[in-house]
């Protein structure tokens, strides 16, 4: 069948047409795929750069932590550092506090620790020799400073130290001297029970009187030599015979034996009063001395001169044998802390 001539044509224009269009959509279908491709290969790239990248950041984060561990080691490190500079800085400031302090705070630092020394030798010691000399040279020492500032604490010294003199303080040394000799003489003193001899006074005349009464005659050298005989023998007979007060019977029917016990008893009594003293055990030295010239007093001839001398000592020593408290430098101390403080 044949298509007249005007149809024909358009039919050709329409294919025409038509087949424009397809080539047109598969050129874009074509141009569509490769770039969809392209775009995979890109988004490939990149999450291969992205992977990579999570790899770097990763191990610059481990780096990153072991350089913070470091750094807070370090940082301790630095403040422990810094923590004995301060301490060493603030001892360092101390002592150039303490090498800067002015003489005056210097001087009253040591007559303050030279007198408490001194006070507490004292008090150990029993004797006040340590602290009048720690306050005769303190007070010395500030003298030659002459500083006004000062004349209060060398006031209360002066104060201070005539309050020590004024208290009289027993020597020990001189009061177990005594006892020494005390107990020294125990064995030579004359017991009720077996008293002392006294030697005859009367004396037998002499080769010149003897050659003068012969010069004389005969008679008055025979009545010389009588008297001297008389005299003689009455002095024996009254040796022999001795009439005395006797307090303590039992004093004088002691037996010879019980003798020497006695002169050890008293001996003993007599050192635990030396070792009391000499402990500063006043108490018991007193009660042992008493003890002792009760013994005395009872069992020795109180009439013999060396009991008298002996009994009398131990009472010196008794009586001497006192507690005596020392004065503390309390109003010097308190001057010497005024004066450190600045008032």
């Amino acid at each position: 069948m044949a298509l007249p001539t005007g149809l024909s044509g358009a039919w050709w224009a329409v294919f025409a047409a038509v087949g424009g269009l397809a080539v047109v959509a598969i050129t874009l279908a074509l141009m569509g795929q490769q770039r969809i491709k392209s775009l995979e290969q890109e988004l490939v790239r990149r999450q291969q750069d992205s992977q990579g990248q999570a790899i770097e950041a990763r191990a610059m984060a481990q780096q990153a932590q072991e350089l913070a561990r470091s750094a807070e080691t370090k940082v301790a490190l630095l403040d422990g550092r810094v923590a004995e500079t301060a301490l060493q800085r603030t001892q360092l400031e101390e002592l150039i506090q303490q090498l800067s302090r002015s003489r005056d705070e210097n001087v009253l630092a040591d007559v303050d620790a030279a007198l408490r020394v001194a006070a507490q030798q004292s008090a150990i010691t029993g004797s006040a020799e340590p602290l009048i000399a720690a306050l005769r040279q303190s007070e010395e020492r500030l003298a030659r400073m002459n500083q006004p500032r000062l004349e209060r604490v060398r006031r209360a010294l002066a104060r201070d130290l005539d309050r020590v003199r004024a208290v009289v303080i027993n020597d020990i040394a001189s009061l177990t001297i005594k006892l020494d000799e005390a107990v020294r003489t125990v064995d030579d003193l004359p017991l009720l029970a077996q008293p002392e001899r006294k030697p005859v006074a009367a004396a037998r005349p002499g080769a010149a009187a003897a050659a003068a009464d012969q010069a004389q005659g005969w008679w008055p050298w025979l009545q010389a030599q009588a008297a001297w005989a008389g005299e003689r023998v009455w002095s024996e007979a009254r040796a022999l015979v001795r009439v005395t007060r006797i307090d303590h019977p039992e004093a004088a029917l002691m037996a010879p034996e019980q003798a020497w016990f006695l002169r050890e008893n008293l001996k003993l009594r007599l050192l635990n009063a030396r070792l009391a003293l000499l402990s500063r055990q006043f108490e018991t030295a007193q009660a042992d001395l008493r003890d002792a010239v009760a013994s005395l007093d009872r069992y020795f001839d109180r009439s013999a001169r060396r009991v008298a001398l002996t009994a009398d000592l131990l009472r010196q020593v008794a009586d001497q044998a006192r507690q005596v408290s020392l004065p503390r430098p309390d109003e010097t101390l308190a001057a010497l802390a005024a004066a450190q403080a600045g008032r």
